[in-house]
């Protein structure tokens, strides 16, 4: 990308920026969205996921600005942090329970664990056995994990709607199950 004449350079934007300059931000914003939306875009379909990628680099410069150490190009930095951001935001997280029972190093089941336990063998824990995997991984992503239904999308690799059907399917079924 060739500057302007009397344009700042990249690092000239950063150093501005460090120095609270909104203006610099936005300049540095315009300049570089573009290209770091498209490569973003090649990694991940979802373009929410791309525009929050994006925005939350932008960001990250925004807040810590002095991170870039003036070595290698600016373009560079922002990749970087841009596909940190993405592989962040869609890297699988473990259940609640998995976190859970890793955080406590006693084998004294928390309260979460207990009730957890009594729902597997409950009649909804019956139930939930019932349920097609595709079904279930739907539940225990949404109800079990508190993902949201976009997070729940990236973490199972399908369509956001698609957890929508299924979850509205998985609630019929679990509610002819416990009648």
């Amino acid at each position: 990308m060739t500057l302007d004449q009397g344009a700042p350079s990249d690092a000239e934007l950063i150093a501005q920026i460090a120095d609270g300059d909104r203006g610099a931000l936005h300049t540095l914003f315009t300049r570089h969205q573009p290209w770091l939306a498209a490569r973003v875009r090649r990694r991940c379909a979802d373009p929410a996921i791309v525009a929050e990628v994006v925005n939350d680099t932008f960001l990250a410069v925004w807040q810590q600005p002095t991170r870039y150490k003036g070595e290698g190009e600016v373009a560079a930095w922002l990749w970087g942090i841009a596909i940190r951001t993405l592989l962040h935001r869609l890297r699988p997280r473990k259940s609640v329970f998995e976190r859970l029972v890793q955080s406590r190093p006693q084998h004294h089941p928390s309260a979460e664990e207990a009730v957890l336990l009594q729902v597997q063998h409950s009649d909804v824990g019956q139930a939930l056995q019932k349920l097609s995997p595709e079904l279930l991984a739907v539940v225990q992503a949404t109800v079990i994990d508190g993902l949201t239904t976009r997070e729940a999308a990236a973490l199972l690799g399908i369509p956001s709607g698609t957890v929508k059907s299924r979850m509205s399917r998985a609630r019929l079924e679990l509610r002819e199950a416990l009648l």
